[in-house]
């Protein structure tokens, strides 16, 4: 998956006259991780999952990853990159099964 890298050296703008017009930071450049406002982030119920894949499709972060497979079943099993994810809730709400569910940040063991 081609992700946008944080840039460490990314000046912030001190002044309107230095706002870029458009996008805040350019194309593919994170100011910070996740850019640090999450508030909820999505939990999976994989025993209700059915891999319809709806909310690979839909996540406007594209931080859905499917690459990994259970050695045990065989199916995939869809990670979200937490350090690109917004918490916006999309992948909950397409979700046919409604096996995802978006928890508080800080509100479980991860």
């Amino acid at each position: 998956m081609n992700k946008p890298k944080v840039n460490k050296d990314l000046k912030l703008p001190t002044n309107f006259d230095e706002l870029m017009i458009g996008g805040g930071n350019g194309v593919g450049v994170l100011a910070t991780v996740n850019s640090g406002f999450r508030t909820f982030h999505p939990v999976f119920d994989y025993n209700k999952c059915v891999r319809c894949m709806f909310c690979w499709i839909y996540c406007p972060e594209g931080c859905i990853d499917k690459t990994t497979v259970d050695p045990e079943s065989g199916k995939i099993m869809l990670e979200v990159d937490m350090d690109y994810c917004k918490g916006c809730g999309v992948c909950a709400n397409e979700c046919p099964t409604k096996c995802i569910s978006m928890v508080k940040d800080g509100d479980d063991d991860e």
